[in-house]
């Protein structure tokens, strides 16, 4: 099985400076090659202490320069806040540094706070990121990007440097909706699973999926991959107390930082679907409900129960990696580090021993 590792870059209620966020967890970054994580990844996030890495792609750049084997992966570049041209050439720019260690995911984007201030209508994200993304992936196979869409009209140009090697088998969309399903299953593209929804949902939706991306290309398509929030000691108290505060306290920034108490997304094209979890969000008990069952997907105990759980958590959606958060919702670097360094060294191992 392939196991990474992510940095998220949270910094709730500003309790040190942002600047001290970034070093503690670069610091974190720089361990996991030698630690044997079989990848790095990175988030985008804008204008809020939810997640401070404006720029996955010049954070990927610099871990290319500061390691030698381990892939690195956007998880993920949201289409809908960049033009598609721009991204296929910093795309190109970081696969070339990186000599082919990048792993491409995409994603569409929910926080209205980053859609209004970059000026996007979040009523068009969804067409959006369908168009950027058959533009961006078709240009990078072919080594140019052109394209006559609905909103994306972008003349011939070339991209410099061109792509060495093909994106086909390292490209995830974060989630697609059955009215996007086909774009991405035509285009060959994988599926990266963030854990927040019922995993029978999950299934459901990834079947479907399944059935277009054969229907579409004549072979199966690629196993997920899949992601999740880790709190690992030894201690089994401690490992649920650490899991309550911490994995929960994440939970509690999601709640802020898409607004999930202010009913909006029910009314704007293409979100309808966040309704029902707008309306839990409405009441104390609803809020209390959902940090439980956030709880209940993520992968926390000790390292026998948090192995347990990667391998459940995989064979429910068919996928054979998985890449942790360790670092989140305010927690002491030193804590990170030990939770980090616990599922290296005591879940990893038997992780990589899994035949998919």
């Amino acid at each position: 099985m392939h196991v990474g590792a992510a940095l998220v870059f949270q910094n709730p209620g500003e309790q040190i400076p942002d600047y001290d966020v970034w070093q503690n967890e670069l610091r974190l970054g720089d361990l996991a090659e030698p630690l044997g994580f079989d990848s790095l990844w990175g988030v985008e996030h804008h204008f809020t202490d939810y997640t401070m890495c404006p720029d996955v792609l010049q954070y990927l750049t610099y871990f290319a320069g500061r390691t030698e084997k381990i892939q690195l992966g956007s998880a993920v570049v949201v289409l809908p806040w960049h033009d598609p041209l721009r991204v296929a050439e910093q795309i190109s720019m970081l696969d070339t540094v990186s000599q082919g260690r990048f792993i491409l995911g995409i994603g569409r984007g929910l926080g209205r706070v980053e859609f209004n201030a970059f000026r996007a209508d979040m009523n068009d994200s969804r067409q959006y990121f369908v168009e950027s993304a058959q533009m961006l992936i078709q240009g990078l196979e072919q080594g140019y990007c052109e394209f006559d869409g609905q909103l994306i009209k972008q003349p011939r140009a070339d991209i410099r440097p061109r792509p060495k090697r093909s994106f086909k088998g390292r490209t995830y969309a974060a989630a697609v909706s059955p009215e996007s399903a086909r774009y991405m299953a035509e285009l060959g593209v994988g599926i990266l699973v963030i854990p927040q929804k019922p995993w029978e949902q999950v299934a459901t939706e990834l079947n479907e999926y399944r059935t277009i991306f054969r229907e579409a290309n004549g072979v199966e398509a690629p196993p997920p991959f899949a992601a999740g929030w880790v709190f690992c000691h030894e201690d089994a108290a401690a490992a649920e107390e650490g899991a309550r505060k911490y994995i929960g306290g994440y939970w509690d920034s999601v709640v802020k930082h898409y607004e999930l108490q202010a009913g909006h997304l029910g009314s704007i094209r293409g979100y309808e679907s966040y309704k029902e979890m707008q309306d839990a969000a409405s009441t104390e008990q609803g809020l209390e409900e959902m940090i439980e069952f956030f709880l209940s997907l993520q992968v926390w105990g000790t390292p026998e129960q948090c192995y347990e759980k990667v391998l459940d958590n995989c064979k429910r959606i068919g996928a054979d990696s998985f890449f942790s958060v360790f670092a989140y919702a305010g927690m002491p670097i030193e804590e990170a580090e030990r939770n980090m360094r616990t599922f290296a060294t005591k879940v990893m191992p038997e992780l990589k021993k899994v035949t998919p």
